[in-house]
């Protein structure tokens, strides 16, 4: 089995491989101009020695022609062979004469002005041959050249590219893997840091070199996913503590009370009172049990809601005919003044559990003789039902904790009346699980007002 390569590697890989078809293809561009340059000059070369052969004859006493042939016997003269209209060869230079063309005399009976290359043993040669008039006569002119020093120049030219191509290539991969390793580096130093940071060590947070390119936007999220998985520990810490003691407290009520009634023998009606108070830790116990598993199942997404059109006004008179009795227990008066009739699509028994659990909150905040009012009206296409005690009020540095789980703003304030601090989470929840929302909108000394905002309900 292969060891997949580092990132640095594929970088560095695909980079000498991008930079191997660049330099190829620009090798292969740069051979192409200078081959269609070079092959260029030499037809341009010929062309001048047919204007050369057409314009420096000379006619000799005799009435015959003949031309300066430059030859001093280095074979750097001209190529020229001199035709008549039948195809009579009338003249030839030396160079001609020792490099025959065995096609010459069959270009020259064409005579069409190209340029044709003929291949010979040594190389090939390029032959212009076309008709002129060359002291009042006609003649047919056959200049030609070879492609031995053109082809020369190519081979060393492609010999210099073929060369330089590997130490460009070697070049490039070293240059991509410095480049790759400089630009990798910070996320070597996240990987490094990122290694360490633990569940004890949430507070740790990634190094940014550069917050505006794209490897420091990546560490800033990551930065701030640690933040909130740090505020997700601290918040699991805290109800595992509260949970802890919330549990504890019953069933070391429980267990102190059956230790006192084992102690010594009792008649019936003590051991009854002594049973008495152990369901009593139990049924606080599994109410505290019940709202956690629904906070659990709303957290979850497993709470079903049934939605249907809910008569907000009887839902408040219900509720307010439930706990009637429970405030007259502390001598407190509890009414409802209702608005209109405003309606709302949600589930009742939710919405229901979250109206008792404020009037609830509000009954153990206020104090003997208090009075706890439940007002519903209807305004801007909106349900709202106010929830106001005559309690203490709320400090303004705890009311952004109030909706906490396990917080009990008595606990501030010194005058607990009890509860597992989860009434007003569950009702938070339950409101906003309806579109609705749940706010604080009176704290003072006079009381306190919780308000449910819900979407309203036309009537059909």
């Amino acid at each position: 089995m292969t060891r997949p390569l580092s990132l640095r590697v594929s970088l560095t890989i695909w980079y000498v491989a991008a930079m191997v078809v660049v330099l190829a293809l620009y090798a292969a561009a740069v051979f192409a101009f200078v081959n269609r340059s070079v092959s260029q000059a030499l037809d341009d070369r010929l062309r001048g020695d047919f204007q050369w052969a057409a314009e420096m004859a000379e006619q000799r006493p005799d009435g015959s022609l003949t031309w300066f042939e430059g030859d001093d016997g280095s074979g750097d003269g001209p190529w020229l062979q001199v035709w008549s209209p039948s195809g009579q060869l009338l003249f030839r230079t030396a160079v001609a004469k020792r490099n025959p063309l065995p096609e010459s005399e069959l270009l020259a009976a064409q005579a069409d002005n190209r340029i044709i290359t003929v291949p010979t043993m040594w190389s090939a040669i390029r032959v212009l041959t076309g008709r002129s008039t060359v002291g009042g006569k006609p003649v047919v002119l056959q200049v030609a050249r070879s492609e031995a020093q053109i082809q020369s120049d190519l081979r060393n030219l492609a010999l210099i590219l073929i060369l330089g191509l590997p130490l460009g290539v070697a070049a490039a991969g070293l240059g991509g893997y410095s480049l790759a390793r400089r630009a990798l580096a910070p996320i070597h130093r996240m990987a490094e840091r990122a290694r360490l940071i633990t569940a004890a060590r949430l507070n740790d947070r990634l190094p940014i070199d550069n917050a505006s390119d794209e490897l420091g936007q990546l560490a800033s999220v990551f930065n701030a996913t640690l933040g909130r998985l740090e505020a997700s520990f601290d918040q699991m810490r805290r109800f595992t503590a509260d949970v802890s003691h919330e549990i504890r407290t019953p069933l070391t009520a429980i267990r102190t009370v059956g230790e006192v009634g084992l102690r010594e023998p009792r008649d019936m009606r003590s051991y009854q009172s002594i049973i008495s108070s152990m369901l009593e830790e139990a049924d606080r116990l599994s109410s505290l049990v019940d709202r956690l598993l629904t906070l659990s199942r709303a957290e979850a997404g497993l709470a079903k809601l049934s939605i249907e059109v809910v008569d907000v006004r009887a839902l408040a008179e219900d509720v307010a005919a439930q706990l009637g009795a429970l405030a007259e227990e502390k001598g407190q008066s509890l009414t409802l003044e209702p608005e209109g009739t405003p309606r709302s699509l949600a589930d009742r028994l939710v919405l229901r559990q979250s109206l008792i659990n404020l009037v609830d909150n509000a009954i153990k905040h206020s104090p003997v003789g208090g009075e706890i009012h439940i007002r519903v009206s209807d305004a801007n296409a909106a349900a709202c039902i106010d929830v106001c005690d005559s309690g203490p009020g709320i400090p303004a540095e705890i009311q952004t904790r109030i909706f906490d789980r396990f917080y009990r703003a008595a606990n501030e304030r010194g005058d607990d009346a009890g509860g597992s601090g989860l009434g007003l989470a569950i009702a938070k929840w339950a409101v906003e699980a309806n579109g609705g929302q749940l706010s604080l909108v009176k704290a003072d000394d006079s009381g306190s007002t919780f308000r449910i905002t819900l979407p309203g309900q036309a009537c059909t």
